[in-house]
């Protein structure tokens, strides 16, 4: 049998003990466990940008992986605590819309809360639940213990007010969602949407003030000091320059509006 995978996903960094620790708590309980990282240098309380990071990454994870997200600006309040299992994958994490395009990319789903106390740390932190809550779970689900017995099920979990690209007077109306270590610009245009507008014609870009003179394949077919569009690994829409920053270049920031339409 094959050993089981705990991925994480949290903004505590590397400098301090966080990230640390709860590898410790997870190895404690399911010693076989695989732990891997998917990041921990997500923006500090930045929802937003984890719930589209856990989306990029986690249909490329084994089956049966139990991924633990700890991006938790509501720790120790009233904000609850969810396990999910999706089908093919479980996830343990707070319920504050971490989960948004996980829940709406997957037909199924099984939510609960998690309640059960023999499954966390006999002490809880009202500072650190990543270590007393979270982390026991992901373990315990990792251990083989299902899901409905952490707690009751629920159906009314918490998602994020999340804008989708749409066509609008012949133009598709999208916006800028994240911008990577490298600077370049992700969209929510996906290449459907797209490939489908542009098959009727030549197109032009407006992104914020600029507009984009080509879409291209790779990176390496941006010139020097041109800013291109893309489509990324995550099948949408961006904007990159040739070794440099996109987003310093065109100074733009998250919800920027980017706009296709026809050229004349």
């Amino acid at each position: 049998m094959s050993r089981p995978v705990v991925a994480l996903l949290t903004d505590f960094g590397t400098s301090d003990h966080y990230s640390g620790t709860i590898k410790g708590v997870v190895l404690d309980i399911c010693p076989d466990a695989n732990v891997v990282d998917i990041s921990h240098d997500i923006p500090p309380h930045d929802v937003h940008t984890a719930s589209l990071e856990l989306a990029a990454s986690y249909k490329y994870f084994p089956f049966g992986t139990v991924f633990l997200v700890v991006i938790d600006p509501g720790v120790g309040s009233g904000r609850r605590a969810l396990a999910a299992d999706t089908g093919n994958h479980r996830f343990v994490a707070p319920d504050n819309g971490v989960m948004t395009h996980v829940f709406r990319e997957s037909s199924q789903q099984f939510v609960v809360e998690l309640t059960e106390r023999r499954y966390a740390r006999p002490t809880m932190s009202r500072t650190f639940e990543g270590r007393d809550r979270f982390a026991p779970a992901a373990a315990w689900i990792a251990k083989g213990v299902q899901l409905s017995s952490f707690g009751r099920q629920l159906s009314d979990y918490q998602l994020l007010e999340s804008s989708e690209a749409f066509v609008r007077n012949d133009q598709i109306v999208g916006e800028v969602h994240q911008v990577d270590r490298f600077g370049n610009i992700m969209t929510n245009i996906g290449r459907q949407m797209f490939t489908s507008y542009a098959e009727r014609g030549s197109l032009q870009i407006q992104i914020g003030n600029e507009s984009i003179g080509r879409v291209v394949d790779t990176y390496a077919d941006i010139g020097v000091g041109e800013v291109c569009g893309l489509f990324g690994s995550t099948e949408r829409l961006e904007f990159a320059a040739n070794a440099e920053s996109a987003v310093k270049r065109l100074a733009v920031a998250l919800g920027a509006p980017v706009i296709v339409r026809r050229r004349d």
